[in-house]
């Protein structure tokens, strides 16, 4: 019992000790920036200024009232961010919150976030242990005595010693540094800066039913108006090409595709982002890296093909997240979200496209259709994307994400592909049926991480991408009508499938060539069926500002 109250007193004592909170508060807000010191690359120089700049405005913040814990909720947005970037850091390894993130937040639904976050748990549970104490402690001290005077004056100094240095190598960066950027470099001041970009890029995407109202293709359909045929496209989600058999993956992923008559590869794609919301409007557009921002005032491949005289459809078996791929995907005579009417937590296989395309392909009279069908592939939690009895390796089964169950991970990962694989086949096998000219073309809108080399990375929509998040499958399916009909398309396939790609600005012109659409926006040389093809030296990749930026550069 008397230990008991001792150690109650003892807390009790650490609790009313205000001078500690003050000094624990300003080591909470600066842990971001000391973390990134060593994640970054940057110059030495900068690295210490985002230290020493940081801190010492943090500390001369805290010096404003003699109750640190008032000081500390004026600063609660800061350690809102600061938790944020220490689990981004405990991902991704490196970078700051960026745009794309915070559009993640609300473009991604809550089943996807706690799946993430059940799986992340160790850096979730260092966050909460670090700062809701904090945050905790502060409250319950307004109603204790403030420090003294003589303590704020003499930490007040302190603070300004430091800002001072602070601003000393902040000027030193732009004298030394060309490329040093305050907005940019500097944490917090770049995490807030994103957080405006991401508010202002939100507001074009829900203004785009304005600013795309007056768009046209003004598409044409080169051959014959009653001349059947059928185009399906299949957005891909997460499957990265390294894991797939036909891509030369030492599992035979994908045994069903390897099979597959009329089957073109193509073995050297880049996507051009990493993240869903911009890779997949990419896809569905004549926009790439090059010009992404026209996406607010064009319309989607789905129009175009409309345009020329399809019947469109849209099959999604992801959630409606108020971006561009759902007003993409409205386009279309029909349109479902599969899941629009279920619960936010079910799970839904993509082989439930397949019933979709099966009716449509069935009832719809038209004698040209054209479908999209958007899947979830292999999304994380892995194990989720299929059914139990179709684990073909094993064990797929793990308690939490982390290098230790990499092999773990990597089974319930390529698990998803042969899923993929088995949905393919059978989409193909649907569009065969029809006995009409036809082609099936399939893309992932980025790859994934699965702590690789290093053993650091983990999933995909990192600031920086790497390789694997970076190379994504594309193949092109054609029917035996469709190259008897138009052998040349399938010839220029065959001769450019070992030629650099980017997803962002084929996919769009390789569809409307194999339908010969035409229209102004369509450009011969970025389609892979045009004998016009021009392979691709320098790729590049859309960054979190939007700008185009060479591939080579991100993975040197």
């Amino acid at each position: 019992m008397k230990l008991f109250d001792n150690m109650r007193l003892i807390i009790r004592g650490i609790f009313n000790n205000q001078k500690l909170l003050f000094v624990l508060c300003v080591i909470a807000l600066s842990l971001p920036n000391v973390c990134l010191f060593f994640t970054e690359r940057m110059s030495l120089l900068a690295r210490v200024c985002n230290v020493v700049l940081p801190m010492g405005a943090y500390w001369r913040i805290m010096t404003l009232s003699r109750k640190p814990g008032k000081a500390f909720l004026w600063l609660f947005p800061l350690v809102f961010l600061a938790a944020f970037q220490i689990v981004l850091l405990s991902l991704f390894g490196n970078s700051v919150i960026a745009v794309d993130m915070y559009l993640n937040l609300v473009t991604t639904n809550p089943t996807e976030a706690c799946e993430l976050l059940s799986n992340i748990y160790l850096s979730v549970v260092f966050v909460v242990v670090v700062y809701v104490p904090l945050v905790l402690w502060s409250m319950f001290s307004l109603r204790k005595e403030a420090v003294d005077e003589g303590f704020i004056r003499t930490n007040r100094k302190w603070a300004n010693r430091c800002l001072l240095m602070g601003i000393v190598s902040l000027v030193g960066n732009y004298v030394f540094y060309k490329d040093y950027e305050f907005k940019v470099d500097l944490y917090p001041v770049n995490v807030m800066y994103n957080a405006v970009l991401a508010v202002e890029r939100n507001a074009k995407s829900m203004n785009y039913h304005i600013t795309s109202r007056d768009f046209t293709f003004n598409a044409e359909n080169k051959r014959a108006s009653n001349e059947p045929e059928v185009y399906v496209l299949v957005i891909g989600e997460t499957a990265r090409a390294a894991n797939l058999g036909i891509y030369g993956y030492e599992r035979n992923t994908t045994p069903l595709m390897e099979k597959l008559r009329g089957l073109v590869v193509f073995n050297d794609v880049f996507t051009q982002s990493n993240t869903t919301h911009k890779s997949v409007p990419m896809l569905l557009s004549a926009v790439s890296a090059d010009n992404f921002n026209d996406i607010y005032k064009q319309k989607s491949v789905i129009t175009a093909f409309k345009e020329a005289g399809y019947s469109t459809a849209y099959f999604s078996n992801q959630r409606r997240n108020h971006s561009l791929i759902d007003f993409f995907g409205e386009e279309a005579d029909v349109t479902e979200f599969i899941k629009d009417s279920l619960p936010v937590d079910a799970n839904v296989y993509d082989a439930e496209l397949l019933g979709r395309l099966k009716r449509f392909l069935a009832t719809d009279t038209a004698a040209k259709r054209f479908v999209v069908l958007h899947t979830y592939g292999s999304h994380f939690n892995y194990r989720e994307r299929y059914p139990a009895d179709k684990a073909y390796y094993k064990p797929d089964m793990y308690t939490s994400a982390s290098q230790d169950n990499r092999a773990t991970l990597i089974n319930a990962y390529d698990n998803t592909i042969r899923a993929t694989d088995e949905f393919l086949n059978s989409v193909v096998c649907v569009v065969d049926a029809e006995c009409v000219p036809s082609a099936v073309v399939y893309v992932s809108d980025h790859g994934e991480d699965i702590y690789d080399d290093d053993g650091k990375h983990f999933l995909h929509a990192s600031p920086i991408p790497s390789y694997n998040q970076l190379r994504v499958p594309l193949l092109v399916w054609t029917s035996q009508s469709y190259d008897t009909l138009y052998p040349s398309k399938r010839e220029c396939m065959l001769k450019n499938a070992d030629k650099k790609i980017v997803t962002g600005l084929v996919v769009f012109h390789t569809l409307l060539d194999l339908a010969d659409i035409s229209t102004f926006y369509k450009k011969d040389h970025c389609a892979l069926s045009n004998k016009n093809y021009e392979s691709l030296e320098n790729r590049t990749y859309l960054n979190d500002h939007n700008k185009p930026v060479p591939v080579k550069l991100l993975l040197r």
